[in-house]
């Protein structure tokens, strides 16, 4: 019997890629002598890097180095030459499902039942309008459960080279920061992914953080505003725009990371960190569908007079009024005590 080859297609943002980490690992668990490749953005490809899973990563930029036809047809080329026999596809996009279509991909398998879909004849999970409600991991583990994968275990994945996490501690020692102590991670950023502090509440928390713990802020990209607002905080506090590999590195290293629900969130839980998490009751923006997978978690919501009587009603302009900084700092108290 030929060698079976899986592809699987995740080409958004890094937390949607994390959480497919566990449908990678259990259909090669599952699969164990199968060629497993995965295609992803430009962005979220050093998310793979190390995977023992992944057998071949494929980067996938349609509005770069991949774009218009020539690209399209240039990656149909490269799938057709490895010879895959069946492609996964979490996140429904026209331009994949051509591809794998034209690849000569024999088993094909999406999301929801868009035109494109019937008309390259792939097959097809429901997410059912959502109900009952699930976690996105279990959601993107429906489409290995339709080729033969049987499991529970929804805990993402990320892996860091020994090397790589020496030169964490090394390059935050370098600035001071003391390891024999409590390291806090913020994350203020969400690029509107889904409801926010803003900025100046952040500070606010930094500055009482600051005064009792080390901190480290990730100011998302260099150059952006949130670097300018949260400088000048007395204390230990190191702001740093990391590139991706370096955060992943160096959330390794924290007692603890504070984050809205976005990207970062899911690198600590992938990585075992305890995690103190500001969500919406939201169905889209839920903690039952994106909340974090890892140990000692904190998901903290808005209180529901607040959602009850103020919430905007949209996801991306909410400036979570309804969750104080006093909740948070006991959180975070709570979880450093848990250890």
């Amino acid at each position: 019997m030929s060698r079976r080859r899986i592809l699987i297609i995740r080409p958004d943002r890094i937390g949607d890629v994390i959480l497919t980490t566990p449908l990678i690992r259990e259909v090669k668990r599952t699969f164990p002598d199968s060629h497993l490749g995965v295609m992803v953005g430009p962005s979220s490809e050093p998310l793979l890097r190390h995977n023992p899973h992944v057998d071949s990563i494929i980067v996938d930029d349609p509005s770069g180095a991949d774009a218009g036809w020539p690209g399209f047809w240039r990656q149909v080329g490269r799938l057709r030459s490895e010879r895959y026999t069946v492609g996964l596809m979490p996140l429904p996009r026209e331009r994949h499902a051509w591809m794998m279509f034209w690849a000569g991909i024999g088993t094909r398998i999406g999301v929801g039942g868009k035109l494109y879909q019937l008309l390259t004849g792939t097959k097809s999970v429901s997410r059912r309008k959502y109900i009952p409600l699930r976690h996105e991991a279990d959601y993107v583990m429906d489409l290995g459960r339709r080729i033969g994968v049987v499991t529970k275990n929804l805990h993402p994945e990320l892996f860091l080279t020994d090397a790589e996490r020496a030169e964490a501690r090394r390059w935050l020692e370098e600035r001071g920061i003391d390891l024999s102590k409590p390291l806090i991670g913020l994350n203020p950023v969400s690029k509107n992914s889904a409801p926010n502090w803003p900025i100046t509440r952040y500070r606010e928390l930094a500055e009482r953080l600051a005064a009792r713990y080390q901190l480290y802020i990730n100011t998302g990209m260099p150059g952006g505003t949130e670097a300018a607002s949260l400088e000048g905080i007395n204390g230990t506090v190191l702001l740093d725009a990391p590139p991706l590999r370096r955060l992943l590195a160096v959330t390794s290293c924290f007692s603890l990371l504070i984050t809205p629900s976005t990207g970062t969130l899911h690198i600590a839980a992938a990585l075992d960190v305890p995690t103190v998490a500001l969500f919406c009751p939201l169905t889209a923006c839920s903690p039952a569908l994106w909340g974090p997978l890892g140990r000692n978690a904190d998901v903290i919501l808005p209180v529901p007079s607040y959602c009850q009587n103020e919430c905007p009603g949209d996801p991306k302009v909410c400036p979570l009024d309804g969750t104080s900084l006093e909740t948070v700092l006991s959180s975070v108290d709570r979880s450093l005590a848990r250890g």
